[in-house]
C-alpha cells in the first residue's frame, strides 16, 4: 500500500479535487484555456486528416500527417525544453501560442481563398508541431510556481482532463462541424478557440527561470540537461517506467485488424477500440480525488504501470467486445494515474533552472514512445500473431517494469515529502 499525505481517518475525495483551480486565478486561466485549445486542435486534427484524404484519396498521403508532427516533436521538443530554461516562460509560451493561432488563421485564409495543397497542409502541421514542443516545455515548467508542491498532483490530475477531453470531444465536434459547415467552419473555430490560451498566457506573471546563483545570461543546455537526468535515478525511472508501458505494450496498431479477427467488426469498433482508452483516462482524472493523498508517488507509478500490462495482457486473452473494451478502459485510467505522478516528480524534484529540459525529454519520450510501440506491436503480430503480440507486450511490460524496481529499489521509497531527484 502506497501511505497517504492526509491522516488516515480523514474521507478521501471522489471527484477530482478543484483547489489548484480555486487557490490560483493563474493556473485557473491556463487550465480553462488550454481546455478549450485542446479541444480546438481536435478538431483541426481530424479535418486536417479529412481534407488530405478529400484531396489525395491516399490513406498514405493521411498516414504522413502523424510523420509530419512526429519529426518536429522529437526533434524540437529538448531545444524547447533548453529555451523554457533560458528565457522568460510566459513569454515563450504567448509566443508560441500566439504561433499556433496565426497558423489556425492560415488554414482558415487557405479554404477561403480556394486553396487544396497537401504540401501547405503538410508544413502546417509541422509547425504546429514545432509551436507544441516550444510551448509544452514553457507551460509545464510554470506548475510548480504557480501552486504549491502538495496540490501539484491535483494539477496533473486537472490537466489530463484537458488532454483527454481535447482528444474525445474535439474529433467529434470537427466531425459534425466539417460535415455540416465545411473544413473553413472547422478552422476558424480553432482559430477562436486559441484565443483563451492566448489570454491566459498574456495575464501570466514573468516566469524567469530560477538559476540559483548561476550565470543569469547563460544559454541553457541540453546536454547539461541529459548530464543532469543521467545523474538522477528517480527521475531517469519516471522515463523508464513510461517507456516500458509505451514500447512494450502499446496495441494501438493492431485495433483495426483486432476489430475484425477478434470481434467481426468493422470500422466503427475501430473506433470503440481506440476510445476506450481515452475514456478511461478521462474517467481515471474524473474521479482523482484520492491521489493528493498519496506520498510514495514511486510505488504509484510502478503499480500504475503493473496495471497497464496486466490490463493489456488480459486484453489479449479476451475474445468478447465489451469485456475487451473494459480491459483497454482500465488501461487508460492506470496509465492517467502513472502520468499524473511523473508529472509531478519532474515538477516537485527538479530544481527549477532544469524543469524545461527534463519536460523536454519528457515531450520526446510521450511522442516517440508510442510510435516504437506501434511498430513493435505490427512486427510481432506479421511474425506470430495479434494476441502474441497484445498479450506477449503487457508480460513484457510486467516483466520490465519489475526489473526496473528490483534494480533501483529506492524508487518505491520515493517521498512526496521529500522529493529526492
Amino acid at each position: 500500500m502506497t501511505e497517504t499525505t492526509e491522516p488516515p481517518g480523514r474521507r478521501a475525495p471522489i471527484f477530482a479535487d478543484l483547489t489548484p483551480l480555486r487557490l490560483s486565478p493563474d493556473y485557473r486561466r491556463l487550465w480553462f484555456g488550454n481546455t478549450v485549445s485542446w479541444i480546438g486542435q481536435g478538431m483541426t486534427s481530424l479535418a486536417v486528416s479529412l481534407q488530405v484524404y478529400d484531396i489525395t484519396g491516399s490513406a498514405f498521403s493521411v498516414g504522413l500527417i502523424g510523420f509530419c508532427s512526429l519529426v518536429p516533436l522529437v526533434v524540437f521538443g529538448l531545444y524547447g525544453g533548453a529555451v523554457a530554461d533560458t528565457v522568460d516562460r510566459r513569454k515563450l509560451g504567448l509566443f508560441s501560442a500566439a504561433g499556433s493561432f496565426v497558423l489556425s488563421v492560415v488554414l482558415v485564409a487557405a479554404t477561403v481563398a480556394g486553396v487544396e495543397r497537401v504540401g501547405l497542409l503538410y508544413a502546417v502541421v509541422a509547425l504546429q508541431a514545432v509551436c507544441f514542443a516550444l510551448n509544452a516545455p514553457a507551460r509545464s515548467s510554470m506548475m510548480a510556481r504557480l501552486l504549491p508542491a502538495e496540490q501539484l498532483p491535483a494539477a496533473n490530475a486537472l490537466n489530463s482532463i484537458t488532454s483527454t477531453t481535447g482528444m474525445l470531444v474535439g474529433p467529434m465536434l470537427g466531425g459534425l462541424i466539417v460535415g455540416w459547415w465545411g473544413y473553413r467552419s472547422a478552422y476558424t473555430v480553432d482559430a477562436v478557440c486559441f484565443t483563451a490560451s492566448l489570454y491566459a498566457m498574456w495575464r501570466l506573471p514573468s516566469m524567469l527561470p530560477d538559476r540559483q546563483g548561476g550565470d543569469p545570461d547563460k544559454r541553457a543546455s541540453v546536454l547539461d540537461g541529459l548530464r543532469f537526468l543521467g545523474t538522477r535515478p528517480n527521475l531517469r525511472m519516471t522515463f523508464f517506467t513510461d517507456l516500458c508501458a509505451m514500447v512494450l505494450a502499446h496495441p494501438r496498431a493492431l485495433f483495426p485488424v483486432i476489430a475484425v479477427l477478434w470481434y467481426g467488426g468493422d470500422a466503427r469498433t475501430t473506433g470503440m477500440l481506440v476510445a476506450a482508452p481515452a475514456l478511461g483516462a478521462l474517467l481515471g482524472g474524473v474521479f482523482s480525488g484520492w491521489l493528493g493523498r498519496i506520498r510514495r508517488h514511486g510505488l504509484a507509478i510502478l503499480l500504475a504501470v503493473g496495471a497497464w500490462g496486466t490490463a493489456i495482457a488480459v486484453f489479449g486473452l479476451t475474445r468478447n467486445l465489451w469485456l475487451g473494451l473494459l480491459f483497454l478502459a482500465l488501461a487508460g485510467c492506470a496509465d492517467t494515474i502513472s502520468m499524473v505522478f511523473r508529472n509531478t516528480m519532474l515538477q516537485a524534484a527538479v530544481p527549477d533552472e532544469m524543469r524545461g529540459r527534463l519536460q523536454g525529454v519528457f515531450i520526446v519520450v510521450v511522442a516517440g514512445g508510442p510510435r516504437l510501440g506501434d511498430f513493435l506491436a505490427g512486427s510481432v503480430a506479421d511474425l506470430a500473431t495479434p494476441a502474441v503480440a497484445v498479450t506477449g507486450g503487457g508480460v513484457l511490460c510486467l516483466t520490465g517494469v519489475a526489473l526496473l524496481a528490483l534494480k533501483w529499489r529506492a524508487f518505491a521509497r520515493y517521498d512526496a515529502h521529500d522529493p529526492q531527484p
